[in-house]
């Protein structure tokens, strides 16, 4: 696996454009039901996201493609479940995977809505959260606003501590960014990873309180 992102991303560095479309298709194909559950998109978009400090791909267009593949991702999925209801849950391929379905329903039933927005940020249900979103019956206003809450955070989440980490590295080694990233987004990166923190902390003294 470590080679295979290595050489995505000497090949990436070289053509530009390519890069953008892979993080959009990494971040979308985290989303669809069962193949998200073996694609590494969130291991490329970090991978990718440290090719930014050298000018090689550019900050906004990189947040942007994740963030747009996400939200296509998961809105489609959503919608799938939306339409099939929970006949979806109950057919191949998504009937091979049982206990994750019931991982997702039961991560429903604890957090209701928010359970979107806590979705996307744990892997190994990630996949299945907007499909049995759409399946146990929520609203398209409020799936679409509570997942594009949660992209905007996951977005940065993933692509900062990829800059950030090589900015540092150039710094340390005595080589200067190409455009200074590491000046320029410290503050944002610690707004978010704060503002995670947060959202985590209630999150684990609310399951407490379920759980007591």
């Amino acid at each position: 696996m470590a080679s295979w992102i290595e050489s995505l991303t000497h090949f990436v560095a070289a053509h530009a454009w390519l890069g953008y479309l892979t993080l959009f298709l990494a971040a979308l194909l985290e989303a669809v039901p069962v193949v998200g559950s073996v694609i590494p998109g969130s291991t490329i978009i970090l991978a990718l996201s440290a090719l930014v400090p050298s000018g090689d791909l550019d900050l906004i267009w990189v947040l942007l493609s994740a963030a747009a593949g996400a939200v296509i991702g998961d809105g489609t999925a959503f919608w799938v479940g939306h339409i099939q209801q929970r006949r979806i849950l109950e057919t191949w391929p998504m009937s091979r995977y049982p206990a994750v379905i019931a991982q997702s329903e039961a991560f429903f039933h604890r957090f209701g809505t928010l359970a979107v927005f806590f979705g996307r940020f744990v892997p190994p249900i990630r996949a299945f959260v907007p499909v049995t979103a759409g399946a146990l019956g929520m609203t398209p206003a409020k799936f679409y606003t509570v997942n594009i809450l949660a992209v905007f955070l996951w977005a940065p989440a993933h692509v900062l501590p990829g800059v950030l980490a090589v900015s540092a590295l150039h710094q340390y080694s005595g080589t200067a960014a190409h455009s200074g990233y590491g000046k320029h987004i410290w503050i944002p990166a610690v707004l978010i990873v704060a503002a995670l923190a947060g959202l985590a902390t209630w999150w684990w003294h609310r399951r407490k309180r379920v759980v007591a």
